[in-house]
């Protein structure tokens, strides 16, 4: 069926004479290869398997009632046209109060950008803080499209090679030397990180922070995974840097993946530059995803279970993956994922995770998608499902171990 489609929309190319006209070089990223196994969890559930879904990382709950409470209010009251480019003001006021509340630190609601998702707000920093060809250091392993719409924008990524040595997060002396070696503009950081679920300390995030002033690197922070934490509270990098540009989302910890909102923190002289930015590519942010936005806010109980039912979900993974043959976690500090050392078991791990899709019915993410160097010797097992999901995941796993043996 791929490739008659495939055939099909080739024949319609040279029907149109445009068969001529390549797609630009700046389309060429790789694949997110998630929702490539997404596809094939999905195709195989479709042919009448039952599939558990560990490979992307969104919550198995709805938005929170009160979200979606909010948003049906909005819908029989309110017109839901365009919002100002930057979000309501209500909004942004709501989110300023949230690093008060939060995290102790005072953000001025003039400093708050509502985005469609995380998504967006990462294109709007990368096209307001850099030009084309400069150059952005990102952790390795890493969030995959950091560096793809870094690539598509012409800005060039540079990896730092993180692990076990160096908890699994950049170190001062790397930003040095890519400041010195590869005359990099600007460091992004995540903490807690995609894949690994590690976190940064304060120290280190403080010494990041100072060292990028230092060499004139910008520090862009990405927190769409803080509440979700099972070892001690996040830190915002505002703490340590007001010059900083955090991104964040209502995307995980408020469970509100499909409704595409979320924001960003920017310092004042930057403001602007990033609203002429999203005026020109989004006009606004959806208004009945900030109508259900600011009613999470009100959620914090349901929210607060939905975050012990993860708690849940890891120390259970945690026991019983060990008994399937999985046993060399990354520090599984936050978020819901578990970063799995699996060469013992296979040197591909795209052709572990198809085995496991195949055998078990488990869908899991290959390390490849985060890291093109190490990857091959990595799964990622998100546990962002339910409890029941996740205990069904651990007994197909063991049990395909012990078909293996």
């Amino acid at each position: 069926m791929a490739d008659q489609t495939k055939r099909r929309a080739a024949e319609a190319l040279d029907l149109s004479g445009h068969a001529d006209r390549p797609a630009s070089a700046r389309s060429a990223v790789p694949s997110f290869i998630v929702m490539d196994v997404m596809r094939a969890a999905l195709a195989a559930e479709n042919s009448g398997r039952n599939i558990v879904h560990m490979e992307v990382g969104q919550p198995g709950t709805p938005a929170p009632l009160a979200a979606r409470q909010a948003a049906a209010r909005a819908l029989e009251r309110e017109t839901l046209g365009y919002t100002m480019a930057l979000g309501n003001d209500e909004l942004r006021a709501r989110i300023a109060r949230h690093y008060t509340e939060w995290y102790g630190v005072c953000v001025a609601p003039e400093c708050i950008a509502v985005t469609a998702g995380s998504s967006a707000a990462f294109v709007l920093a990368f096209l307001a803080l850099f030009d084309v060809g400069d150059a952005v250091a990102l952790p390795s392993p890493g969030y995959p499209c950091y560096r793809h719409i870094l690539s598509a924008l012409g800005q060039r990524p540079v990896l730092i090679e993180t692990g076990p040595a160096t908890g699994w997060m950049p170190d001062p002396d790397d930003v040095v030397r890519a400041a010195r070696n590869d005359g990099i503009k600007g460091l992004l950081i995540a903490s807690p990180a995609n894949p690994t679920g590690t976190m940064i300390s304060e120290e280190r995030l403080a010494a990041l922070a100072q060292v990028c002033r230092a060499n004139g690197v910008r520090l862009i922070s990405d927190e769409i995974y803080h509440g979700l934490t099972y070892t001690g509270a996040a830190r915002t990098a505002l703490a340590c840097a007001d010059d900083a540009v955090v991104i964040n989302s209502f995307s995980k910890y408020f469970s509100m993946t499909g409704w595409r909102i979320g924001w960003m923190v920017v310092p004042p002289d930057l403001m602007r530059p990033v609203e002429r930015l999203a005026q020109n590519l989004y006009i606004s942010p959806p208004s009945i995803a900030q109508a259900a936005a600011l009613g999470a806010f009100d959620a914090g109980t349901e929210l607060e279970a939905n975050r012990n039912a993860y708690a849940e979900s890891r120390a259970l993974l945690l026991r019983e993956l060990p008994e399937a043959g999985f046993t060399t976690f990354a520090p599984a500090d936050g978020a819901f994922y578990l970063y799995c050392d699996v060469s013992h078991l296979a040197e591909d791990s795209l052709a572990l995770s198809r085995a496991l899709l195949d055998e078990a019915g488990v869908a899991v993410t290959p390390g490849i998608d985060f890291d093109a160097e190490n990857g091959h010797r990595f799964l990622r097992f998100s546990y962002a499902g339910t409890p029941a999901d996740m205990a069904e995941a651990a007994a197909r796993l063991k049990a395909w171990a012990r078909n293996r043996r």
